[in-house]
């Protein structure tokens, strides 16, 4: 008896996916739940679990192509226990998302198809590891950073092994000079077509200010331990700019505005995206009214997101809307950039590395935590005035937070 294994449901929105990756082979064992592949949206990616324990008999998509709700993926052979195939057939496949991995060209068809059914069989990818398993760690190391084929250094070792000397000569001399190419993936491409969307419909303009963040890193290390301990989450910079942000916002609205047509559409909410890099790109969660939440809440809603994003379990729903958008490149040593925005927002805080410099205080030279920051907004809606005007309004609260903190 077999089950055919189906593309769930996709979130709305979505009118198809792209298999990323197969995690099992025809012929795997599975069992119930157990994830068999993963399907990439422009967004997110979806998990397709196995709706029964028992064999992968015939894989019908290879990775790759593109599907659509209902197709059939895949077929099973269900488990001969009479119990597990009764528990199985029951209970349908579900889907839940999570972040995409590096497809595993590894994964194919078996060559023993179901007579009922067309199988797809790749040519097997010669692992790695075979091409590798006589190097010392030190030269694996080099010839993967170096991405150097190890078949054409002429090691000079014993036996003619080779040695890390070998490998980094021949990377002096030019290496290999291979190339590879790689398909973009449809998040890449996505964020490609957005980011030049950006720029061909805006009229993008930045405006630079720098904030000394003294008083926020002593409030933090001050309170740091208390902080943790009544509210479990560590305090963290980023919800200082949220509320710093939020304040602004409030006191210049044309910042969280957006265009529609020939509309300026004024929001009375401020749900704030936080730019994450992942592995799979650029993700923009959201924090809902912002405004209204707590450092410690939007320290926890943070966290949340951190954790959905080390587990792949970011939501379309985490993704989709926002009114404003705060990026972090100083995390990586940003010193100044200017940051893209993400549409249809109208604007975007670019955080920026903290860096001693020194700065003149009531006439003497002193050394203090200063980030530049960046503000890049839709000049057809935002005029310069209101753009310096909200980073100087950023910039007072970081300096003294005591001022958001107490609403003024």
């Amino acid at each position: 008896m077999t089950i055919e294994v189906k593309v769930p449901d996709l979130p709305e929105s979505v009118e198809d996916a792209t298999i990323a990756t197969w995690h099992k082979k025809a012929g795997d064992a599975v069992r119930r739940d157990e994830n068999l592949l993963d399907l990439e949206t422009d967004k997110v990616v979806l998990e397709v679990p196995a709706p029964a324990d028992g064999v992968l008999r015939s894989i019908l998509v290879e990775a790759g192509q593109t599907v659509m709700s209902g197709d059939v993926l895949a077929v099973i052979e269900l488990a001969l226990a009479p119990a597990a195939s009764s528990s199985a057939a029951a209970a349908p496949a579900g889907a839940e998302v999570r972040q995409a991995s590096v497809p595993d060209s590894s994964n194919s068809a078996a060559t023993a198809p179901a007579p009922e059914v067309a199988t797809w069989t790749a040519p097997p990818a010669t692992p790695p590891a075979a091409a590798t398993a006589k190097l010392s760690p030190a030269v694996r190391r080099v010839v993967a950073e170096e991405h150097i084929d190890p078949g054409s250094v002429e090691g000079s070792g014993r036996g003619g092994r080779l040695t890390k000397g070998d490998v980094l000569a021949f990377a002096r001399k030019g290496g290999s000079r291979l190339e590879e190419r790689i398909k973009m993936t449809r998040l890449r491409k996505r964020i490609a077509e957005r980011m030049k969307e950006a720029q061909n419909t805006a009229a993008i303009l930045t405006s630079f200010n720098e904030v000394d963040l003294k008083a926020v890193m002593d409030l933090r290390t001050r309170f740091r331990e208390e902080f943790l301990k009544h509210h479990g989450v560590k305090l963290g910079l980023m919800s200082f700019f949220v509320k710093a942000c939020c304040d602004a916002l409030r006191k210049h609205p044309v910042v969280n505005a957006s265009v529609d047509g020939d509309e300026i559409v004024y929001h009375n909410f401020q749900d704030v995206g936080i730019a994450v890099s992942t592995e799979r790109g650029l993700m923009v969660p959201i924090i809902r009214n912002a405004e209204g939440l707590s450092l410690a809440e939007i320290e926890k809603t943070i966290e949340q997101f951190a954790v959905k994003s080390r587990e792949g379990t970011i939501s379309l729903e985490d993704l989709q809307g926002g009114t404003f958008t705060i990026t972090n490149g100083g995390v990586f040593g940003s010193l100044v950039s200017t940051p893209l925005l993400n549409p249809p927002q109208s604007a975007i805080l670019g955080m920026h590395a903290i860096k001693d410099r020194p700065v003149v205080l009531a006439g003497e030279i002193v050394a203090r935590p200063m980030m530049y920051l960046a503000l890049s907004y839709d000049h057809r809606i935002v005029d310069g005035r209101d753009a310096v005007q909200f980073l100087v309004s950023v910039k007072e609260s970081l300096e003294d937070p005591a001022r958001f903190l107490l609403g003024l």
